[in-house]
């Protein structure tokens, strides 16, 4: 029987915003599944209520998508090896080194993504390669947006991933540990570096921003790290889960608008798409989406769990530094005491 695993990042708002944005929202099915399931550990009377959570924690959703495929997380989460491996590069000791805007905002210095082309990326990187040469650190931009780079031993920092940082004051989130003072010179060259080439020089007189930084993050080593084959199929809408499963051999299906049983086994579902509209800021693009996942997901999984269709449905929210997990089979389906709550109250404390 088919068993699914439900990852949505950043469905439980701010307090202090959820009751705004959640307002008018038409989100039964959801609603019902958050409220007939019940935490895995505790006792199976007990209801998931706006208070409580699983205890465990993590320090962001590319920790937790490690956990699930069995990869032990140091310092870091090491995405850096997993995305090398899908990305073509060879093993190695590794750190995404990804392109990325910066600019002071008052006393703030806020990080951006960048649109930039294989071209360009190629330029910097060559840039970059050039004025580091001989200090064990070599650049790679196999995929415009995903950079990398290869040094002769895994630096001794801890990073923060990209995706908390977007949008966001980085200064007091650039890599700690005992190597930081070197990688902070490495940060600040790369900048000084970038600020005069050419590639940004053209970027920026035809008003593009210019890629002016990287952001480090994920170090870990090839050999360290193997994805275990925890689930029979994958699917997402972000790469992420992508690496993980093509490392692990397990089949991966493109994030769709409708929900797809697939074949029988253990299914991990993985939808960053609320978690990418609060990163760009935009609250009615969050309540679009989720109102199309209502439709699309919550709906058909909700009554194939109640036909039976699903034998058990485990769905874990990321939210601050906790997940809360829910578990649901086919008789939690007819637990009608458990009364459906509107999603605001389910919001972060």
């Amino acid at each position: 029987m088919k068993n699914v695993h439900l990852l949505i990042p950043d469905l439980f708002l701010p307090k202090d915003i959820a009751s705004g944005v959640t307002k008018g929202l038409d989100l039964p099915a959801l609603e019902k599944l958050l409220a007939r399931g019940v935490l895995i550990g505790s006792d199976p009377s007990t209801e998931l209520s706006p208070s409580t959570s699983s205890g465990r924690t993590v320090e962001a959703l590319e920790n937790y998508l490690c956990e699930l495929f069995g990869v032990k997380c140091a310092a870091d989460a090491p995405i850096a090896p997993v995305g090398a491996a899908f990305d073509g590069l060879a093993a190695g000791c590794w750190l995404r080194a990804d392109p990325v805007h910066l600019h002071l905002d008052q006393s703030r210095m806020l990080l951006n993504e960048v649109s930039i082309s294989g071209v360009e990326a190629a330029a910097l990187c060559a840039g970059m390669n050039e004025y580091f040469s001989g200090q064990g650190m070599q650049f790679f931009a196999p995929h415009p947006q995903r950079w990398y780079v290869r040094t002769d031993k895994l630096p001794r920092i801890r990073t923060v991933p990209l995706a908390q940082v977007i949008g966001e004051d980085v200064r007091a989130e650039l890599p700690g540990g005992e190597d930081a003072g070197r990688w902070h010179g490495v940060f600040n060259e790369i900048q000084m570096l970038l600020h005069s080439h050419p590639v940004n020089e053209a970027r920026e007189a035809r008003g593009a921003s210019p890629v002016n930084s990287v952001w480090l993050w994920g170090g870990g080593c090839s050999g360290d790290v193997a994805p275990q084959k925890n689930y029979d199929s994958v699917s997402s809408d972000d790469v992420l889960p992508e690496m993980f499963a093509a490392a692990a051999g397990i089949p991966f299906a493109v994030w769709s608008g409708q929900w797809r049983a697939g074949s029988e086994g253990r299914q991990l579902l993985v939808w960053t798409g609320l978690r990418t509209a609060l990163q760009r800021g935009d609250l009615a693009a969050w309540r679009a989406a989720l109102q199309d996942f209502e439709a699309g997901y919550a709906q058909p999984l909700w009554q194939a769990l109640r036909s039976g269709k699903i034998g058990r449905l485990h769905i874990d929210v990321p939210c601050g530094t906790n997940v809360r997990h829910v578990r649901l089979s086919r008789g939690d389906t007819w637990a009608f005491w458990r009364r459906a709550k509107p999603l605001s109250r389910y919001s972060m404390m």
